[in-house]
């Protein structure tokens, strides 16, 4: 599933809420509702810095006046999130009902693309 957008600020780890961007030839920092899509040149930040942001000296701050709302779930995240449901309630295939060979004592499996490696004995 699709991560969500977290806060661009160093070592934060909340969901950003607002789009933070530069507009140089004006001397301004303009904070608003998330963007649709990550774009360069832009910083995503959680409500505490959005609201916190101070901007260089002679340079304006515009600030979004209503609440900064987390966007909804878009389809892809619904639909990544039915696949992994959909793979998680999948039974595990059965292991061939072969008696002839010795069974091994530190199997490998493999599930999707993370495989289980037995211990060094």
């Amino acid at each position: 599933m699709r991560s969500t957008r977290r806060c661009s600020r160093n070592g934060c780890p909340r969901q950003a809420v607002a789009t933070l961007t530069y507009v140089y030839n004006e001397s301004t920092a303009v904070v608003g509702p998330l963007a649709a899509f990550a774009e360069p040149h832009t910083y995503d930040l959680c409500e505490p810095h959005a609201r916190s942001l101070t901007a260089p000296r002679g340079w304006d701050v515009v600030r979004h006046e209503g609440e900064f709302e987390p966007p909804p779930p878009t389809t892809d995240d619904l639909v990544a999130l039915a696949e992994a449901v959909r793979e998680a309630a999948r039974p595990a295939p059965r292991p061939p009902a072969d008696d002839q060979h010795p069974k091994d004592p530190h199997p490998t499996g493999r599930r999707g693309h993370l495989r289980v490696i037995p211990p060094n004995h």
